[in-house]
């Protein structure tokens, strides 16, 4: 059971979308502070944010499958917590709150927990599975490899800033938690999963002889 941290609610208004501040190729942290928009932390939060809109799509299909209807609502939460994690991002360390949102060690906790709990289900692999077999499984695919890609960049950044280990983990976790649910839906849903056969490639249909 999570325990409730107290985080503060966001208080804000949006009432430009665009305010030319960003033109000369720089942007805001929360803070204030102004950095290139090419700067790491950026690209750490801004890959955050694009595994967030990949999951919210992720999510659509699953709400239209009854089957799937748990992974549509840990797909929400997830995508809160993501949120949480850009909200640390966005914010050098001297700056962060102490009741500002953030990832805790009870987040990687339960993608644990969800971890072992579906996967308990499934058929042992006995090769590497390719994306495929429903559109719900690639897009989980997609889901986890932009999961990893964010992990690598925060592994860069902790190499020249000072960044939460809880991060790490949880994007860790994260992408463990969606190749398990890939898994899981192709499951639920009845759909053979997609085994890598070394031989389907075009080199193995060559005539004899060829390269």
């Amino acid at each position: 059971m999570s325990v409730s941290h107290g985080f503060d609610t966001p208080r804000m208004a949006i009432n430009r979308v665009y305010t030319r501040l960003g033109d000369s190729g720089h942007t805001s942290l929360a803070g204030g502070q102004r950095l290139p928009k090419n700067d790491l932390r950026i690209e750490a939060y801004g890959t955050v944010d694009e595994l967030n809109s990949f999951i919210g799509l992720a999510r659509e299909s699953a709400r239209e499958i009854p089957a799937v209807a748990e992974l549509d609502r840990i797909l929400g939460r997830v995508q809160h917590e993501l949120f949480n994690l850009g909200s640390i991002l966005a914010t050098i360390p001297e700056d962060v709150h102490p009741k500002q949102a953030r990832i805790t060690p009870a987040e990687s906790e339960q993608l644990e927990r969800e971890i072992d709990r579906m996967n308990e289900g499934l058929p042992a692999l006995r090769s590497f599975v390719l994306p495929g077999g429903s559109r719900l499984n690639a897009e989980l695919h997609i889901c986890r490899t932009v999961c990893r890609r964010a992990e690598r960049v925060c592994v860069t950044l902790a190499g020249t800033s000072e960044l939460d280990g809880t991060i790490l983990k949880y994007l860790n976790r994260l992408s463990d938690a969606l190749f398990v649910w890939s898994r899981w839906a192709s499951h639920q849903l009845g759909v053979a999963e997609v085994l890598w056969e070394p031989n389907q490639a075009a080199s193995q249909d060559a005539p004899q002889g060829l390269p």
